[in-house]
């Protein structure tokens, strides 16, 4: 490109001699191979992922069909899916072993669920200081990602355990603003102290320390982020649960219980299987073969976004259900079954 900003022909700008270099022949497993090489600027990741989709999807399929050859991804493209795959499975077995052990230290199976809901909330701080600090996710982010998932869930202990502490002597709406009250300095400290500490290596300019900033991004900002989602979210859920807790006790009285009349009972179990059937009809197909269902096909039509029609199939089918059990209650208000 001129200075002017206009493109040239390259010939005009350079002197090209032709020799003869050396050759080889390289094989592997009996199959002759060729490397073809490049580099993808990283100063735009989006523009980097759409090359190399371009590629898998088009430009090599199509020289295998056209020669009769066969092509594989590898160097950091293969390091990556490498890298991803077993990160994924990683984190999840690190997501089981804490599960498990705020299972065994809280004896609830509701608790843990809780204190792990401010994980995702710190994906969220995550992103928003790559995006703040202008730097592209990476495989150090993933790092940072399970690393910060251990330490994010500290606050959250604390602010439970209080909870559930004050609770035992007062409502759960005072125990909750007593402990949000007493716990926002631990919070506050703990948080601020490793931020700090990370502070640093967050804004240092060296080389060397570059390649660290997506992990440090990732622990600053999703620790900074989750610092108030827990006096903020944990509260809530807590109070959800209580409630979800009272709806489900009713639930199981009303299926198991003996005191209820037949009527009702018979409603109950109605309208839990019609939600069943519905979810077995739409949804349910859907995550097991990735496709359609034939019912949602059949009202739809055969459209690309199968999660959206079954999504609204699922939604009427609900709404039918729920329109069936009102029927049944109204005609037989003055009967016995």
């Amino acid at each position: 490109m001129s200075k002017a900003g206009n493109f040239v022909p390259l010939a005009d700008i350079v002197t090209v001699d032709r020799t003869i270099g050396f050759s080889e022949i390289l094989r592997e497993n009996g199959l002759r191979l060729t490397s073809v090489t490049g580099n993808i600027p990283e100063d735009d990741p989006k523009r980097a992922e759409e090359i190399v989709t371009l590629l898998e999807t088009e430009v090599l399929p199509d020289i295998a069909r056209d020669f009769g050859v066969e092509f594989r991804l590898a160097g950091l493209a293969e390091q990556e899916k490498e890298f991803f795959s077993d990160a994924i499975v990683g984190y999840m077995l690190c997501l089981l072993g804490i599960y498990l052990a705020l299972t065994w230290i809280f004896s609830s199976w509701m608790r843990p669920i809780i204190v792990m809901s401010v994980i995702p909330f710190g994906a969220i701080g995550m992103i928003f200081g790559h995006w703040v600090m202008e730097i592209p996710l990476s495989m150090f982010s993933i790092v940072g990602m399970i690393g910060m998932s251990g330490i994010i869930i500290n606050d959250s202990i604390v602010l439970v355990t209080t909870i559930d502490e004050y609770s035992e002597k007062r409502g759960l709406i005072p125990a909750i603003v007593d402990a949000c009250c007493d716990r926002f300095r631990p919070v506050l400290l703990t948080t601020l102290t490793t931020v700090l500490g990370l502070a640093p290596l967050l804004f240092e300019k060296s080389a060397a320390a570059q390649f660290l900033k997506p992990t440090i991004i990732t622990l600053s900002f999703g620790l900074g982020f989750g610092m108030f989602l827990v006096l903020l979210i944990v509260p809530s859920l807590v109070i959800m649960q209580k409630d979800f807790g009272r709806l489900f006790t009713s639930l199981r009285r009303g299926v198991l219980g003996g005191n209820v009349p037949k009527k009702s009972k018979a409603l109950l179990i109605l309208s839990i299987v019609g939600t069943f059937a519905v979810l077995g009809l739409t949804l349910l197909p859907l995550a097991l073969t990735q496709k359609a269902s034939p019912l949602v096909a059949l009202l739809m039509g055969n459209n690309s976004n199968a999660l959206f029609d079954s999504t609204i199939v699922f939604v009427f089918g609900l709404l039918i259900t729920l329109v069936i059990t009102y029927m049944v209650s109204y005609f037989t208000r003055n009967k016995n079954l």
